[in-house]
């Protein structure tokens, strides 16, 4: 375990939801934990008008209620200035002079943007504008949180501007998917086993799924989402990162730069698309009102904050190819979706079937090719589901499962992705954050297809019923596949025999 050096936590949007309800929980847990390092201090900042003491209250309100987190809340502070404004910029620093005085540390500081993305160009220049960005009294680094940019064009605007102020090194583009434990686990599996990496390509491997489910719509988001849709929010980026996880070849070491280098190979090795022929490789869908559970569920259009006739998608399921030695041929099939019948996400190896059937049986569901499944929520874990001679005489095959679950481990305290990915930044490891020219190497696969959504309004948009899995036209995109599109379930455990929603 890497030793944690003192220092200050700078968040950005210190009033929003997502400081109350991930941030805080999360640096309260590495606290507890004592991963945090000591000294260190949190400074909360925004244009909202409050003292230390009424940022710790109203922080207090999402941490448990025990003396542990009295000393925990003593960490925190607050400084509203006007973001916007570079001229309130010198208020700032001079508080962080003050803690970095009375803690007496260095100058190590996180920033961390939990802002509009519109602010993403202009903090940075005003933190530049007071020198808080220079490293010679101590480390600076800059968290963002996605969207990356809302297409290809400003993606590289965006990393253009951030590197006038701040060196790639300094730069975290947070990702809260990389930082789930499956997701780490997977490379572990991959590359520390000498089972599965000679089986790892397109010799063994019939086809790979990638599915991320979420049974909610879009909630109070409308307004936003409305904007951006499946194709940015989900599949340009959370999606596309899985992609690579599964398909990049071993690093020559666990080093962020080796590990990201991979990545990117992954990226420019994904075949490009053809706008003409996006009907055979793409379906993309809205969910329409129906009945969940009997009770009556709304239709996107109907949604707050969503335009009555808008054209924007709630599912996208795709087929893409990786053009390189291991993956020659093999399809990948992607897909996301809001108002599904569950939450789940999970990544499909398909292997081959066998080449000789010497135990088929009337019943083909009992011979179906191998699957490795591995769930990164809920119930994490990782499911291999095999054939195996059922008990008696003859030879008939009964399916089985070879199952490993996190909440097997007792023992083991698993931390959430905000918090491993909040450590990683403070100890200046990199390895799980987006780099710049993997971020603009994705938008430039998913561009075409934006650009024919936006050119083409009579692009197909299949209406699903709220509660189904997506718009039918989506089966037949994977028809030719022996299993299909694997079905989750929210659980992993006794996949099969019930399956809960």
């Amino acid at each position: 375990m890497k030793q944690t050096q003192p220092h200050i936590l700078v968040i950005f949007g210190a009033s929003g939801d997502l400081t109350k309800r991930k941030l805080i929980p999360a640096v309260y847990n590495l606290h507890q934990k004592d991963l945090l390092g000591h000294p260190f201090a949190i400074l909360g900042v925004s244009r909202t008008e409050m003292n230390d003491k009424e940022f710790r209250e109203k922080m207090r309100e999402f941490l448990p209620n025990d003396d542990s987190t009295s000393d925990f809340i003593s960490h925190l502070h607050y400084q509203p200035i006007q973001t916007a404004e570079k001229s309130d910029y010198p208020k700032l620093s001079d508080r962080i002079n003050q803690l970095k005085d009375k803690l007496g540390v260095p100058a190590n500081i996180v920033f961390y943007l939990s802002t509009p993305p519109s602010l993403y160009h202009v903090i940075p220049e005003y933190l530049n504008s007071v020198g808080l960005n220079t490293e010679d009294d101590g480390f600076k680094r800059l968290i963002i949180e996605k969207p990356f940019g809302s297409n290809l064009e400003t993606a590289k605007e965006l990393n253009k501007d951030l590197l006038k102020y701040f060196k790639e090194h300094q730069l975290y583009r947070i990702d809260h998917y990389l930082g789930k434990e499956t997701v780490q686990n997977l490379m572990v599996l991959r590359f520390s086993n000498s089972l599965w990496e000679p089986l790892w390509n397109h010799k063994y491997i019939d086809h790979i799924q990638i599915t991320s489910a979420e049974s909610l719509g879009v909630e109070s988001r409308g307004g936003y989402y409305d904007d951006s849709g499946a194709m940015k929010d989900m599949l340009q980026n959370h999606l596309l990162q899985l992609v690579a996880m599964v398909a990049m070849e071993p690093p020559t070491i666990i080093d962020a730069d080796a590990i990201r280098n991979e990545m990117l190979k992954v990226f420019q090795s994904l075949r490009p698309l053809k706008r003409e022929s996006l009907n055979e490789t793409l379906v993309r869908g809205q969910y329409t009102a129906s009945h969940i559970k009997g009770e009556p569920a709304k239709g996107y259009r109907e949604e707050k904050g969503v335009d009555p006739d808008s054209r924007t998608e709630t599912f996208v399921a795709m087929k893409l190819h990786i053009d390189n030695w291991r993956w020659a041929g093999i399809p990948f099939y992607i897909r996301t979706g809001k108002k599904m019948p569950t939450r789940a996400t999970e990544i499909v190896i398909n292997f081959r079937p066998t080449p000789h059937h010497l135990f088929d049986t009337m019943d083909i569901s009992l011979t179906k090719p191998n699957q490795l499944i591995i769930r990164i929520q809920p119930d994490e874990g990782l499911l291999l589901k095999m054939g195996l001679k059922e008990p008696g005489a003859g030879f008939n095959v009964q399916p089985v499962d070879l199952r490993f679950h996190y909440s097997d481990l007792s023992d083991a305290y698993v931390p959430t992705a905000y918090e491993r990915l909040l450590l990683d930044c403070i100890q200046g490891d990199a390895t799980l954050y987006a780099r710049g020219d993997n971020v603009e190497q994705a938008w430039e696969f998913v561009q075409p297809i934006l650009d024919e959504w936006a050119e083409n309004p009579d692009f197909p948009l299949h209406g699903y019923p709220a509660g189904t899995w997506g718009p039918h036209e989506s089966e037949k995109l994977i028809a030719k596949e022996v299993n299909g599109w694997r079905y989750p379930c929210k659980n992993l455990a006794n996949d099969g025999k019930y399956c809960e929603l």
